[in-house]
């Protein structure tokens, strides 16, 4: 039996892929800057940290930074788009039927392992793009439009470490 709503066809990716070239652009446009959410992340722990120990937060040189505005700390725009993100991929799973109570998995791994996995791929996935000052958005979309040579090195090394990883994982899926 097939779980519902996966037998339906997806949009179109080249529809897509210009719709956000279209808002890439209206983001440069509007703001002087492109997208990407791994800041939001940064400034949701810089205000847990400063809610819970707010005398370690301003002594630490890399979340204090984002305490030095006039504004609340999660009063900016990216924390916003963030949020939409999430909210209109939520709310396009909702519309097209797509929401399930299940982890989606191979027949060779159970569903606990499999999201100590996810999470686990997340958390490095969030160190890295840190790491890396952006996240696959901010360095592949925003960087490769302002053709930063370290995007574009970014972007291929991420396809060729998702390529690579798929080949040894392929047996949990198939």
């Amino acid at each position: 039996m097939q779980p519902k709503g996966l037998g339906q066809r997806y949009s179109n990716p080249y529809v897509i892929g210009v719709l956000l070239g279209l808002v890439l652009l209206f983001s440069f446009y509007t703001m002087g800057r492109g997208l990407g959410s791994s800041s939001t992340f940064a400034r949701i722990t810089a205000a847990g940290v400063e809610l819970m120990a707010p005398d370690h937060v301003q002594q630490h040189p890399y979340l204090s930074k984002y305490l030095q505005t006039e504004r609340p700390i999660l009063m900016e725009w990216l924390v916003f788009l963030t949020l939409g993100a999430g909210l209109g991929g939520l709310f396009s799973a909702f519309i097209a039927n797509r929401i399930q109570g299940e982890v989606t998995r191979g027949p060779h791994i159970a569903p606990y392992p499999r999201l100590w996995l996810a999470l686990g791929g997340g958390i490095l996935s969030g160190f890295a793009a840190r790491l890396a000052r952006g996240c696959t958005s901010g360095q592949a979309l925003t960087g490769a439009s302002e053709l930063a040579v370290g995007s574009w090195v970014f972007m291929f090394s991420i396809f060729a470490g998702a390529y690579l990883t798929a080949y040894f994982f392929r047996k949990e899926w198939s």
